[in-house]
């Protein structure tokens, strides 16, 4: 298996276990407060890392002193702020603004790529990503042209809108990453410097807003989002910007309300209606489209 193809299946298989994760989250909403949920997720994937990376962690701990800056602030954008900002929107606004807002996430990425790496964005991509973007617009509004025009936007909307910049900047960072440091050893840097940096807010939070309830619902929600929707599908999504790059890595990412319509019809009886087909056929198309050479 070559690299690209390896690549692709690295992010897809990421994009799906965000899908299942976004799928959770619709189950549970309002049980579990949002920096709780944020602390915990990063808790269980820390620990779940811990026996594969800490020996190593340790002996690179001259080279990770040496890129202490860099390690702190990709850590604040992928894991304090990014999933936090992510459950707070969700409290004051809509799934089809979250959705909507989080179309931006690759667009970024596309701009900061071209700011950062210089490059080029083919007229054949942008003829893809526009293609996409046509593909969720559909999706989210039914196909109804008025439904988009009486969106309203709340605080919500402009954290949701934080939240894609920052997990665009942490995809930049990504790439940036010192090849001295193995990947499990950032992974798992990473995450502990951003669960450290939660914790003061969770104690607040615990203290004076509302506590975490541990039933069986918070442990299972939690215990899947620390280790697929976190632990496996960041280290995914790293190595897919490793192998084929930050843009055609963004592109997949738009899969997330297709795979999130399909697991909903088979996991929470949603129905999938013709819109949705449609839909899913134009993401599909735009995505074959950024990936034509020439």
């Amino acid at each position: 298996m070559n690299n690209q193809t390896k690549g692709v299946l690295f992010a897809l298989t990421a994009t799906l276990l965000w899908s299942v994760n976004m799928v959770i989250a619709s189950g549970i909403k309002g049980h579990i407060p949002p920096v709780g949920l944020a602390f915990w997720r990063w808790t269980i994937a820390c620990v779940a890392l811990a026996p594969f990376a800490l020996k190593s962690t340790i002996k690179h701990k001259t080279i990770l002193l040496h890129n202490k800056g860099y390690l702190v602030v990709t850590a604040i954008l992928g894991i304090t702020i990014f999933n936090t900002l992510i459950y707070f929107a969700g409290k004051t606004t809509s799934a089809v603004n979250l959705s909507l807002i989080a179309i931006s996430i690759p667009l970024f990425i596309v701009v900061l790529s071209r700011i950062a790496f210089k490059e080029k964005v083919a007229a054949i991509r942008i003829l893809g990503i526009a293609t996409i973007i046509t593909g969720v617009l559909v999706l989210i509004t039914k196909g109804s042209l008025q439904a988009l025009l009486e969106i309203n936007f709340t605080i919500g909307d402009l954290l949701m809108l934080l939240a894609c910049f920052f997990f665009a900047s942490y995809t930049i960072l990504v790439r940036l990453k010192p090849k001295e440091i193995p990947s499990n050893v950032f992974l798992f840097t990473v995450f502990v410097i951003g669960t450290m940096l939660l914790l003061p807010f969770y104690l607040w939070e615990h203290f004076y807003y509302k506590k975490v309830v541990f039933d069986a619902t918070t442990i299972y929600a939690t215990t899947y989002v620390g280790i697929f929707a976190s632990l496996i599908s960041y280290y995914l999504w790293n190595e897919a910007i490793r192998l084929i790059g930050t843009n055609k890595t963004a592109l997949i990412y738009y899969l997330i309300p297709v795979f999130s319509g399909i697991l909903a019809y088979f996991f929470l009886d949603q129905a999938i209606i013709l819109t949705q087909i449609i839909s899913m056929g134009i993401i599909i198309t735009g995505l074959l489209l950024t990936n034509k050479k020439g």
